[in-house]
């Protein structure tokens, strides 16, 4: 019998051998040297020409008065934006065979304590400015202009919108772009450039203001480092959509020079420009850019280590390649 089990095992012996090399290596995230200018060219495409063109052609039918913000033009639009950026960073994740998380979208987060965090910190921060300006005598809150069932609707209604404005210049300005920039130079000039054309991508904003374009700048930076300090963009995006809907529906300020169509106060501001931020609303306010300076210290003395990282060394890269 023994002699009988030792033939059986040495007829299996080459079979074993056969899976054992017939097994599939895992499949490695490519280098960076080894990421084609055709998958950023994909992701471009998905996530930027197709959603503008969306809105190049159907803008001024889904929102005819462009002196205005309404949720009949901007949950479309902001929802489609937002579809497609999430769309593109997906793609490249699997052509590049790497998690969503590598980007600073880790899917599991996406409602996860940072999210809400950010969701908390973005509007004590706006209510913060508007506090501030009140305390000068130069804003006030005059009426509700809201009651009842209208102010579920519209208040979910920009809630809705403005998660879509959050996700589309997040994922693009501090998503897949800032882990090429990062991967190819150090992780705050690619945070510096890309905070630069998010505040370039204002400038079309109507009644916008230098101090407005200013704390676009830096709110990139400042998103940037949350970033850098939680390793994932979820904060950044929570803190992002209450601003605006603070802004917007809450208090019923301008937002980017715009006023919404249903908010729930009706206030205004009188006094100079640099302290009440003017048309542009308090954004434009320098009142703003001291606040937000204030959150980045807090988000430093928060998280005091970097999570995100840096541009590989040269071992690393060596390491990559081989």
């Amino acid at each position: 019998m023994p002699a009988a089990e030792a033939a059986l095992n040495d007829l299996n012996e080459p079979q074993k051998n056969n899976e054992v090399q017939s097994a599939p290596e895992p499949v490695r995230p490519r280098s960076m040297a080894d990421i084609r200018r055709k998958d950023i060219f994909i992701w471009v495409i998905i996530s930027v020409v197709v959603p503008g063109l969306f809105a190049y052609f159907f803008h001024h039918k889904l929102e005819p008065d462009k002196s205005i913000l309404s949720l009949h033009g901007e949950i479309p639009l902001t929802l489609v934006q937002a579809f497609f950026v999430a769309l593109g960073t997906y793609v490249v994740s699997r052509l590049e065979n790497r998690p969503l998380a590598a980007y600073g979208v880790p899917p599991r987060e996406a409602f996860g304590a940072r999210f809400w965090e950010g969701c908390v910190w973005g509007f004590a921060m706006l209510s913060l400015v508007l506090l501030v300006i009140r305390l000068t005598g130069h804003f006030q809150i005059d009426s509700v202009a809201l009651s009842g069932a209208a102010i579920a609707k519209y208040g979910l209604g920009w809630m809705l919108a403005f998660y879509g404005v959050a996700i589309s210049e997040e994922f693009i300005f501090r998503g897949y772009l800032l882990f090429l920039y990062t991967r190819r130079l150090h992780f705050w000039w690619g945070a510096l450039i890309l905070s630069c054309l998010f505040g370039v991508a204002h400038l079309g904003n109507p009644n916008e203001n230098v101090f407005g374009i200013l704390q676009v700048v830096v709110v990139g930076m400042i998103f940037c480092l949350t970033l850098r300090r939680t390793g994932t963009l979820w904060l950044a995006v929570g803190f992002h959509m209450t601003w605006d809907w603070a802004q917007t529906f809450f208090y019923g300020t301008p937002d980017s020079g715009l006023l919404g169509v249903g908010r729930l106060l009706n206030s205004s501001s009188a006094g100079p420009k640099w302290l009440t931020g003017g048309s542009a609303g308090p954004e434009g306010s320098i009142v703003a850019f001291l606040v937000l300076l204030l959150f980045a210290l807090l988000v430093h003395l928060r998280f005091p280590n970097a999570l995100y990282p840096d541009a590989p060394t040269a071992k690393e890269r060596a390491a990559q390649v081989s």
